[in-house]
């Protein structure tokens, strides 16, 4: 099984922005010297929690200071953009790092709609056009003709590279799935959106109308997953209450820099809010590494899938390589020297 990794650049209290772009070029280090397969990074925008807004850029820095592991966005968020741009953008990715370039699309905004607007001013016209806008996007990535008739029919998308981009569609509902079934190219689901309601839907779905394609014959599905592991299970509730906390904020619209556990103890929950956090804490992928390993082998095998993204907020970096570590050790991922 296979293992890989989301990274949202996330901030904590008292850091600055541009730390946190730094500890994604540093966590990729890390992750490909422990044999993880795939780095992916997110696209949000005006969101203090998360400062990876632009994940090209950061594909750019991580792709220059890795040599095996895969890179990828997840995802880039095509309503904002051209999806000629988009191409020539990941077509310069695989010309810097050949063969290891993922491009993972979403139609979600990635911030407010104010904020979208501020990105592209017809970006709810680029949502209703977006199977289409994919469909072109592909052609490009893959230097392949538009349909006769296009307005940009014969152009091309440069720089020419001899490999492509693989395309991923991701997605927390069964649109994506039903779109990446009909363009043949693999899908993930956001299961750590979702706290995995509608997973078994979508990857059924996405299974059963695949369509087959040259670059793709048989259908490729994964998931990604919020889990954290600690050398003890104590430990990792403790470390936890970051983003217990940051869940309830964000429940109520409010999207702050992580705070440290230590401070989330001193601001004592309301009953409502316990209630909350005990949901959170059973739902989620916590504990030793023995304990996730156990859990992240049981979905995989649940849903049938070779291979899991897995998504950590902690408040101190220290503490997220130490989680990646230990699943490594649980797996028995090669690490690079």
């Amino acid at each position: 099984m296979r293992l890989s990794v989301l990274d949202q650049s996330t901030v904590s209290q008292g850091q600055p922005h541009d730390a946190a772009i730094r500890d994604t070029i540093a966590m990729a280090q890390h992750c490909e010297r422990l044999g993880y397969h795939r780095f992916w990074m997110s696209e949000h925008h005006a969101l203090p929690t998360i400062a990876g807004s632009s994940p090209e850029v950061l594909m750019a820095a991580v792709a220059s200071v890795t040599s095996r592991i895969r890179v990828g966005s997840a995802g880039v968020l095509l309503p904002n953009y051209s999806p000629y741009k988009v191409a020539e953008q990941f077509r310069t990715l695989e010309a810097i790092a050949p063969g290891r370039i993922d491009m993972g699309l979403g139609r979600a905004p990635g911030g407010d709609m104010r904020t979208a607007q501020a990105l592209h001013p017809n970006v709810s016209l680029n949502a209703q056009n977006f199977p289409n806008h994919v469909r072109d996007l592909l052609a490009w990535l893959r230097d392949e003709a538009l349909r006769p008739g296009h307005p940009q029919y014969g152009l091309h998308a440069f720089p020419q590279t001899p490999s492509a981009p693989e395309p991923w569609m991701l997605g927390s509902s069964t649109g994506g799935a039903r779109m990446a079934a009909e363009l043949g190219i693999p899908y993930c689901f956001a299961h750590f959106i979702t706290e995995g309601q509608g997973v078994h839907e979508a990857l059924e779905l996405y299974r059963h109308f695949y369509k087959p394609s040259a670059q793709h014959p048989e259908p490729k599905a994964t998931i990604c997953v919020w889990a954290l592991a600690a050398d003890s299970e104590e430990e990792a509730h403790y470390l936890f209450k970051t983003r217990e906390r940051a869940l309830l904020n964000r429940n109520r619209g409010r999207f702050e820099p992580l705070m440290s556990p230590e401070d989330v103890e001193a601001q004592p929950y309301s009953p409502q809010e316990q209630l909350a956090v005990e949901r959170y804490r059973e739902q989620a992928l916590l504990g030793d590494g023995a304990h996730v390993a156990k859990q992240l082998r049981s979905l995989a095998g649940e849903l049938d899938i070779e291979e899991i993204a897995v998504l950590t907020w902690t408040y101190d970096i220290e503490a997220r390589k130490r989680s990646y570590a230990l699943l490594a050790a649980e797996f028995g991922l090669s690490e690079q020297t």
